[in-house]
């Protein structure tokens, strides 16, 4: 049989991606995390409503390790990470496969300023262990490591780059639409940037502001205009995320969209959970970034059409 020339010429990247993942893991395992790994089939995942897990087998693949890495930090797990494989149902395009590789860690007692933190020393490290220095070129844009990064409030991001405020976007359901269609492409890209302080409506799995109950404290990270990680100071309280879960069903019930079951075993256990703060991070997107790579395919062995 010939030689797949597709696959062989993306050897250089691969060495590249694995070395990046080997960087990853260096940093947490000095920073004392635990590396963990939780179950890739799950009976029930968090209910969001852009976002559908695929069945298997009469349970789900799991979107995100999040529920069964909460389960963790609450039996006494104070420090976890984990690098994995996660499934989303209809996700293709340049940025999007529907299987690929998330990083996930959570720590207790922190809160999503520090993973603010620690975002910008991870990046920071691994570009220096992969030899890349405090600099980063991607699609003819330098982009700039050395701290601080630059970080912007939502509702302030709103006001620079919207035509209607937060408030008034959210009236009119249109916050989404308006913040990956006007906001994110005007973001600076000379650093990497953080939006934080998230509408309560868009609150996931976050906690409130003590001080302002309208605002979540959640964080996303974009660099070059690519958004690269989510996270959150965690919900803890069992009855709002209840709560919170029941709301995101009805309406992805609306929608037409398969329905979940809700996860118990974690609701019960969420009581338990330590005030903690939790982060995901796209390593494929991570890897395109280190290698001023235009598309999700040329960092990835396969892609779904090659299968």
């Amino acid at each position: 049989m010939p030689i797949n020339w597709r696959l062989a010429s993306r050897r250089k990247a691969l060495v590249a991606r694995a070395a990046i993942l080997q960087a990853i893991r260096e940093f947490f395992i000095d920073q004392g995390y635990l590396e963990v790994e939780t179950p890739h089939r799950i009976p029930a995942p968090a209910p969001e409503s852009h976002i559908d897990a695929i069945p298997a087998d009469g349970w789900f693949l799991h979107t995100s390790p999040e529920l069964c890495m909460k389960r963790l930090l609450a039996a006494g797990y104070p420090r976890i990470f984990q690098i994995c494989r996660c499934w989303r149902e209809g996700e293709r395009g340049k940025l999007h496969v529907p299987e690929f590789t998330l990083l996930e860690w959570y720590c207790a007692g922190g809160d999503y300023h520090g993973l603010m933190d620690h975002c910008e020393a991870l990046i920071q490290s691994v570009a220096r262990r992969t030899g890349r220095g405090d600099t980063l070129a991607y699609q003819g844009q330098e982009i700039d490591l050395a701290s601080p990064w630059p970080r912007i409030a939502v509702e302030e991001a709103f006001s620079r780059y919207a035509q209607v405020s937060m408030a008034k976007a959210l009236e009119r359901d249109q916050f989404d639409e308006i913040l990956v269609r006007d906001i994110e492409p005007q973001l600076p890209v000379e650093k990497p940037i953080f939006l934080y302080d998230y509408p309560a409506a868009r609150g996931s799995l976050a906690r409130l502001r003590e001080d302002d109950p309208s605002v979540a404290e959640r964080v996303e990270l974009y660099i070059a205009g690519l958004e690269l990680a989510n996270g959150f100071s965690e919900l803890t309280d069992a009855k709002e995320q209840h709560a919170r879960f029941l709301r995101e069903e009805t309406y992805r019930r609306s929608l037409g969209k398969r329905p979940y079951y809700l996860p118990d075993k974690f609701l019960a256990e969420l009581q338990d959970m330590p005030p903690s703060a939790g982060i995901a991070l796209g390593v494929d997107r991570l890897v395109m970034l280190f290698l001023d790579a235009a598309s999700i395919d040329e960092v990835i062995a396969f892609t779904p059409e090659e299968l």
